[in-house]
């Protein structure tokens, strides 16, 4: 049982007096396919060792309680009278999983629930769905809902839309929810399946770089980037860009602004990028894997607009080490880390140099993650 394991049990027996259920749920990594899965198209996520345990069980009292161990925070609340907490704002998280699995008529009785994790805040690597997916999961084993895992993953996704007002794509959460140990999933957004790719390298692998910034626009510009989108493929007739190509775009140029038409133009482009790397990774083009990665940042850089300083610095960084292979920001954008493939045997050197360099730049520290492909969210034995 992992330390933050046994420190969510702990806590959940010292403030409740009873055993709860614990579920581990796998914040993820995004090898390439970024802005793509609310587009309808291909994203390559991989669910990672690094997550957020939910201590859960029914409550005896007529409340429910939620405690966030990291954040030194509780709060406690009425199942029938939920609303979105400006002071708690992890909570939303939870109280939306509840309100979607009420509009499900899914019925719950009080509970309590600790959460504890071990993702680095806006790092990229998605610790809000992993703390839906854990909440969901949580609710249905003690209430035996009888929910779908692919059920589960739908109710997050409304919560993060409805309750926290992200309108994120579905990658996050599936991703989280289906992992697989030692693999990356092509995950087709429009059908929602996927196919297992095995990550193994030999020579190389993927480290991190978090910037340790977050700029605050991060959110807002996540939903501007979604509505811009969804006003192309309107003009375009289509359900979502990945019906559109190129030169379908092409042809209603006039109709949109320069910087709508990049950022389609982007999504497009980045669909086509996102196969291609599935087909080299088929193939062990690792140099062929990389430049889709380089340009990959480089469309997320110029095209889309979600980049900042500090992510563009730490890929500039990269392109000077002809052992790294490729490199690019992931996630939303505005900060978080870069994703980066490098020569097992180059890494420390890399990391070193880039480390400095960073600190010399910024006047502020970037710090690495080494991880591990895992298992999606599941029930901790």
């Amino acid at each position: 049982m992992s330390l933050i394991t046994k420190d969510a049990k702990q806590a959940y027996i010292n403030k409740f007096k009873s055993e709860p259920i614990l579920v581990f749920s796998p914040g993820r990594i995004n090898i390439i396919g970024e802005h793509t899965d609310y587009n309808g198209g291909f994203v390559f996520p991989a669910a990672v060792n690094l997550g957020i345990v939910v201590a859960i069980g029914k409550s005896n009292t007529n409340k429910s309680n939620a405690i966030a161990l990291d954040l030194n925070s509780s709060i406690t609340f009425e199942l029938n009278n939920l609303k979105p907490s400006k002071q708690v704002a992890w909570a939303n998280y939870v109280f939306g999983v509840i309100a979607e699995l009420q509009k499900e008529n899914k019925h719950l009785d009080n509970f309590n629930i600790v959460v504890k994790g071990n993702i680095p805040a806006g790092s990229g690597m998605s610790s809000s769905a992993a703390l839906e997916n854990g909440v969901v999961f949580g609710l249905n084993e003690v209430f035996n809902l009888g929910l779908t895992k692919t059920e589960m993953i739908f109710i997050s996704q409304k919560a993060e839309h409805n309750f926290v007002g992200v309108k994120c794509g579905i990658m996050d959460q599936y991703a989280s929810m289906f992992g697989a140990k030692n693999n990356a999933l092509l995950l087709d957004c429009k059908s929602i399946k996927a196919k297992s790719y095995e990550i193994d390298f030999k020579n190389h692998q993927f480290v991190l770089i978090n910037t340790n910034v977050k700029h605050s626009l991060s959110d807002s510009a996540y939903n501007d980037r979604r509505a811009a989108c969804e006003k192309v493929a309107k003009l375009l007739n289509i359900t979502t860009l990945r019906e559109a190509t190129e030169r379908d775009l092409q042809k209603i140029e006039a109709l949109l602004t320069p910087e709508n038409y990049q950022k389609a133009l982007y999504v497009i482009q980045e669909i086509e990028r996102t196969q291609k790397a599935a087909k080299a990774i088929e193939n062990n083009n690792l140099q062929k894997l990389g430049k889709l990665i380089y340009a990959s940042h480089n469309g997320l850089q110029n095209q889309y607009k979600v980049s900042c300083k500090e992510l563009d610095f730490l890929v500039d960084q990269a392109k000077k080490d002809k052992n790294v292979l490729g490199a690019r920001m992931m996630g939303g954008g505005f900060g978080g880390c870069t994703i980066n493939l490098i020569e097992n045997d180059s890494t420390a050197n890399f990391i070193s140099t880039t480390s400095k360099a960073y600190k010399k730049e910024f006047n502020k520290d970037c710090t690495v993650y080494f991880v591990k492909l895992a298992t999606g969210t599941h029930l901790v034995e």
